[in-house]
């Protein structure tokens, strides 16, 4: 059974509590930290893992049909056409989406992100939003950024926070250690 750390805390608003053990970034969204979050996101969100089966039947039909075509037989025009087509599509989209996020994004100006154990407070120069743990109660990490979740099946809301974007090397290790404790690493 899965441990749900986020339901068992206190009910406190996420900017309260910033003392010794916040962790501060700032950043100007870019598209590689929405990329890294959005690759993140396949591995855990069932529209993800789909995406993993259908490249691998593209990739079974594709030496299929490079199999006939080298013994002679025909070869269908419209199967190469559609293999040329969706296979980039499919391996480059969390690129395009990063793009449009990045985009969205970026009209907010500069973020400013704090996180403590009572949860997570992202303010832009036009918002301010806060998160307690149970709104997006899992996370991943990957070489650039730290990437929560919410906890439906395709994980549809995430929150990116990158690895750049601390102000000294060590507060990875604490946004780590904060994450860890208050959230599941998938």
């Amino acid at each position: 059974m899965v441990e749900d750390r986020g339901a068992a805390r206190q009910q406190e608003s996420p900017g309260q509590g910033a003392g010794a053990d916040a962790v501060e970034l700032e950043y100007w969204p870019v598209v590689a930290d929405f990329t890294s979050a959005l690759k993140a996101r396949r591995g855990i969100s069932k529209a993800g893992r789909r995406q993993y089966w259908v490249l691998g039947g593209m990739a079974v039909v594709a030496a299929l049909q490079g199999q006939r075509a080298l013994n002679g037989h025909g070869e269908s025009l419209i199967l190469a056409i559609w293999l040329v087509v969706c296979i980039p599509l499919l391996l480059l989209s969390p690129w395009l989406m990063g793009r449009q996020f990045q985009r969205l994004a970026g009209r907010q100006g500069t973020f400013r992100v704090t996180v403590t154990d009572a949860g997570v407070t992202v303010a832009t120069d036009n918002s301010t939003t806060e998160l307690n743990w149970v709104a997006q109660p899992r996370y991943r990490e990957t070489k650039d950024v730290f990437a929560m979740f919410s906890s439906d099946k395709n994980a549809t809301a995430f929150t990116v926070l990158p690895k750049r974007a601390v102000r000294a090397p060590e507060d990875v290790d604490r946004l780590r250690a904060i994450l860890d404790r208050n959230l599941n690493r998938v």
